[in-house]
């Protein structure tokens, strides 16, 4: 009797705000929001002083992207609803301290080098095995990052074994 019950009652549908989903989805698009706001009151830089775009243009469309994908991922628990597990996965918990690593390889040899390991580990960490992707990952996504920062934002990456090579100092 107890678990005929119980199963009733965890048929009955929460109310959409107290689901996980909207939750996190809620606090993610808040704070992004609170952010995106801010970003409004950022100084406008002089067009002779200004290498890339203006300062507040990077962290607005950053932004902007985050509350669009965080909404995506919330339309989508709709048709396949979260799963709920007692404990975080291990690749989880070693990007976390690949993190501290990269923070350490950037600070002390180069930030491109930096970028390049954590993308190998990350990526070997949740899965990938094939060793012709992981170079691949390895090499084209620094690369993209390097071209994104430099042309795009007109930002130099700080010196460093491979970078003081590109900018020959």
């Amino acid at each position: 009797m107890n678990n005929v019950q119980k199963q009733k009652r965890a048929n009955k549908s929460l109310p959409f705000f107290f689901k996980d989903e909207f939750k996190v989805s809620f606090v993610i698009i808040l704070i992004s929001t609170v952010l995106l706001i801010s970003t409004f009151s950022f100084d406008i830089v002089p067009p002779i002083l200004n290498r890339g775009i203006q300062p507040a243009t990077f962290p607005k469309g950053l932004l902007v992207l985050i509350i669009i994908l965080t909404s995506i991922v919330y339309y989508l628990s709709f048709k396949k609803p979260w799963e709920t597990k007692k404990k975080l996965p291990q690749p989880f918990f070693l990007t976390l301290l690949s993190f501290i690593f990269f923070i350490f390889i950037s600070k002390t040899l180069d930030f491109f080098l930096a970028i390049s390991l954590l993308s190998v580990f990350v990526s070997y960490c949740w899965g990938e095995r094939r060793v012709i992707y992981l170079i691949l990952v390895s090499i084209i996504f620094p690369i993209i990052v390097f071209i994104f920062f430099e042309t795009i934002l007109g930002l130099r990456f700080p010196p460093g074994i491979i970078t003081n090579i590109y900018y020959q100092v």
